[in-house]
């Protein structure tokens, strides 16, 4: 073999290696996303199995939310599996994580939808995520569920997309009600994050609450996802003296907003009250005792006699080593929900079981008695929780 042939062979080899390297770097997965199946996953749904996908946080900021609901998924499939609710198929649910980001949403929505061909979704987890990757589910006819997506315009996106978690446009205003004549405030002062679709959608809620009960706002405050400082906003709201300081933040921004609140000589006299962020055990683990007396609204209680809710709260401790809270209770109830469409449809069509889901009344669940009204948005009663010594009970027991 001559130097030139020897050459040509060598660039034609190089330039085979390059293209390879090059096809695998297109097909790998745009997002860390990582993928557990509860069952023996396929592809597709068959006459042995009912394939669906759960997208959950379960990295970055809002992980606090999605960790727990993957447990819960994992709970409930293994026990709808092991009660055969679907017969002789099993219900295989494929998880991934789009680390509370909005784009890595969209990459895994469309995983699910066109390689994993599954018939529904439960999720995402925030709100925001839901706003960017639900419309994708709704072109395609794959029928979502959402199980802690509480900002207006969720279910609005079209016929396919459903929702177990109460919007805050329920919560809020049943809160503002009962703690306002247990409490009797007359003033208060605002503090909401501005650049989040969850944050600002309960800021909207409240304002609105607030005017109609005749409740003056003092003063309203703002601030970024991610900040960490909050003292020129605490330092203006401690010297107007409000009666209590409604606050519509995620968790950990929430915790550290009634830490530095103390710090500044805010007195535990005058309480924080907040939306569906503050329902996270992490408020009272990052926040300690700055976190006695927060008021919250929510979906669910951990003491709740709900059908089926002592059992599930045994078998979570039982499995996890700890208490559910009330996005592991959604997602349970979701998945529940989920099923019974599944069994009803008896089909694992996304246009059959779409259709099941739309007709769920007064089913039993651990959130109460569980209905879809005619656009797709949960019946059931909110109750109002407060944080007592690192723990959620019923507010004025």
């Amino acid at each position: 073999m001559n130097t030139w042939r020897i050459r040509r062979r060598l660039f034609l080899l190089m330039l085979f290696a390059s293209t390879v390297a090059a096809c695998s770097t297109a097909e790998a997965p745009t997002t860390s996303a990582t993928g557990t199946a509860t069952g023996t996953a396929t592809n597709a749904s068959s006459a042995a199995q009912v394939k669906v996908g759960a997208v959950w946080s379960l990295s970055g900021g809002a992980a606090a939310y999605g960790s727990p609901q993957k447990q819960a998924t994992e709970l409930a499939v293994e026990e709808i599996n092991a009660k055969k609710l679907l017969g002789d198929r099993q219900l295989v649910v494929q998880i991934e994580d789009d680390a509370g980001d909005k784009q890595q949403a969209i990459a895994v929505f469309d995983k699910l939808i066109n390689q994993d061909k599954v018939a529904a979704i439960l999720g995402p987890t925030l709100s925001n995520s839901a706003k960017a990757a639900d419309p994708q589910a709704q072109a395609a006819g794959i029928p979502v569920l959402a199980a802690s997506n509480t900002a207006s315009g969720i279910v609005e996106i079209g016929d396919f997309i459903f929702r177990a978690s109460l919007p805050e446009s329920v919560v809020i205003p049943n809160t503002i009600k009962t703690t306002q004549a247990a409490l009797g405030y007359k003033k208060v002062a605002v503090l909401y994050g501005d650049d989040d679709v969850f944050t600002k959608s309960g800021y909207d809620v409240f304002r609105k609450t607030l005017t109609d009960q005749g409740i003056e706002v003092l003063t309203t405050e703002t601030f970024k996802k991610g900040d960490t400082d909050f003292a020129p906003q605490l330092t203006k709201i401690k010297g107007l003296n409000p009666d209590a300081i409604i606050v519509s933040a995620l968790a950990e921004e929430g915790a550290n907003i009634m830490v530095q609140a103390r710090q500044l000589g805010i007195p535990e006299t005058v309480p924080f009250i907040g939306g569906n962020g503050f329902n996270s055990p992490k408020l009272a683990e990052i926040a300690g005792p700055a976190a006695n007396g927060a008021i919250s609204g929510a979906a669910w209680f951990v003491g709740s006699t709900t059908p089926g809710n002592s059992e599930f709260v045994q078998a979570f401790k039982a499995k996890y080593g700890s208490e559910p809270d009330q996005f592991a209770a959604q997602a349970y109830a979701a998945v529940y929900i989920l099923a019974n469409a599944i069994k009803t449809a008896d089909s694992a069509d996304p246009k059959a079981i779409q259709a099941a889901l739309a007709q769920t009344k007064d089913l039993d669940t651990v959130l109460g008695k569980f209905s879809f009204d005619e656009q797709g948005d949960c019946l059931y009663a909110p109750v109002v929780q407060a944080m007592k010594d690192g723990q959620f009970t019923l507010f004025g027991s």
